[in-house]
């Protein structure tokens, strides 16, 4: 061999080596990691909507979207993610979450959220709270800071007190939007007083004969799902429930498996749509089940999960994503309110259903 020709060989081994002793120290990931985003299932739709309006929600959910974006692009976790999307959300006057909130039958906000650890399967919630600015990390506190799951009412609000959290009056909450959609609630009631939902055995109404009012009165939960760069998955949601609801109505949101789940084994889901309904199906689990139990894709565990919700009569839709960065976010009602962000560049901000 020439001398030429032997030094660049050396030269190559010697690059070589260098790049592979860097790679074992500093090699960042090569598998997905992202996040996805929802504001809230129903009826949604273009020509009930202002450009204005529109561009609110998707400054909104952009800004969502973002923020745990960048939580995970820096290596932060999963959960750290989902609580900064979640947070932006709640914060945002629109949507049925934190400010903002659907009113209760008493004229106040009674929230619910709830979080999941895909890691550990550790979890928290919170139901029926009216004092805490941001219900989600009230939830977080549940699960790392209490040998509970789930806490309500005055209780997971003394308990809020001991951890330092500053409470708000529920005024902070309220909206005059809110307030006439009650008011329209309670005028609604008073014309029609019996429902089928008391009458046993008799199915409320399907969801072609669902009138625009009664539907659009579910829709606002927010959630986020997320996969960070250590293969860690998290899920949580937040909503203020029902317009009028009664008698210390909890949805689906603070359920864990019903409104929110997370297993680093399968995947990740939150859930937006009419509770009751997500509930009976306990759908966030049954989702992941399908992918533990049969080795379902997450897309289509979602789509099998939700068409049994249709077939009970209830709408909405969720968002998943599992342990590969596969994002599933199916729906059966006009629209819903979604966002994604993957490690592949992948992104969106959507609001309607397909044209």
């Amino acid at each position: 061999m020439h001398l030429d020709a032997k030094l660049s060989v050396l030269a190559l081994a010697t690059f070589v080596g260098a790049v592979g002793h860097a790679a074992e120290v500093t090699t960042p990931t090569t598998k997905t990691f992202g996040l996805v985003i929802h504001g809230g299932a129903g009826v949604i739709e273009r020509k009930t909507m202002s450009a204005e309006v529109e561009a609110q929600y998707r400054v909104a959910l952009t800004q969502s979207r973002d923020a745990g974006y960048a939580i995970l692009d820096e290596g932060g976790t999963a959960l750290d993610a989902v609580i900064a999307a979640i947070k932006i959300l709640e914060d945002f006057p629109l949507f049925n979450a934190g400010k903002g909130a659907v009113l209760t039958a008493d004229g106040t906000c009674e929230l619910d959220a709830s979080i999941m650890d895909g890691r550990t399967q550790a979890a928290g919630a919170v139901a029926g709270i009216r004092q805490i600015k941001n219900p989600i990390t009230l939830a977080r506190a549940v699960m790392e800071k209490s040998e509970h799951v789930m806490l309500t009412g005055d209780g997971a609000e003394r308990f809020a007190k001991q951890q330092g959290y500053e409470l708000v009056g529920n005024e902070y909450f309220q909206t005059e939007f809110r307030r006439k959609q009650l008011e329209a609630a309670k005028k609604r009631e008073a014309a029609k007083p019996t429902s089928a939902l008391s009458v046993p055995g008799v199915f409320p109404v399907a969801l072609a004969d669902q009138d625009h009012f009664t539907r659009t009165a579910r829709y606002g939960t927010v959630g986020c799902v997320a996969l960070d760069k250590s293969g860690n998955l998290a899920a949580g949601t937040s909503t203020g429930g029902m317009t009028n609801k009664k008698f210390g109505r909890v949805g689906d949101a603070p359920i864990i498996g019903a409104g929110t789940y997370a297993n680093n084994a399968t995947c990740a889901v939150s859930a937006t749509g009419w509770g009751e309904y997500f509930i009976r199906v306990g759908v966030a689990r049954d989702i992941a089940a399908q992918m533990e139990y049969k080795g379902s894709r997450v897309t289509d565990a979602a789509k099998v999960t939700l068409a049994k919700v249709s077939a009970l009569g209830g709408d909405g839709g969720v968002i998943c994503i599992d342990k590969d960065g596969n994002v599933a976010l199916p729906f059966n009602s006009a629209g819903m309110y979604r966002g994604y962000k993957l490690s592949t560049g992948a992104a969106t901000i959507e609001i309607f259903g397909p044209r």
